[in-house]
């Protein structure tokens, strides 16, 4: 099991957080946290952050707390993944906040709280973490 990972580390396993400008501001087993700032290529029409840039964000978040979760050797899928948004965002950067729920030897479950820069709620995601050998 990892301690930590740096922000380059997680670019290099997830080339998407690095297309996304995702930066990894903490990692620990107990707790990770990532932020992306807004920018009118990760919106829609009308310059609110895209849902799938939320999702994405929140997905690399939970899947850097099940990677630093796992035994030595193994790897991690996501396989569910649900997302309730609470608010829209038009401007500053969302940050994300991932902990793990449940460690087990085959699954990590994994919940995933994304805040704007007020500390408002923008989405809860709750994910399940296959643990592959």
């Amino acid at each position: 099991m990892a301690d930590t990972l740096s922000d380059e580390q997680m670019r290099g396993l997830m080339p998407l957080a690095a297309h996304l400008g995702m930066e990894l501001m903490e990692a620990s087993p107990e707790r990770v946290v990532a932020r992306v700032r807004h920018a009118p290529e990760l919106c829609t029409a009308g310059g609110m952050l895209h849902g799938g840039t939320i999702m994405a964000l929140a997905d690399s978040a939970g899947a850097v707390a099940a990677f630093l979760n796992l035994p030595e050797g193994a790897s991690t899928s996501t396989t569910s993944s649900s997302t309730v948004f609470l608010r829209g965002v038009s401007g500053g950067a969302v940050t994300a906040m991932a902990r793990p729920l449940h460690v087990g030897r085959r699954t990590i479950a994994v919940v995933v709280e994304v805040a704007d820069d007020q500390g408002r709620a923008v989405a809860q995601v709750t994910q399940s973490q296959a643990v592959l050998s």
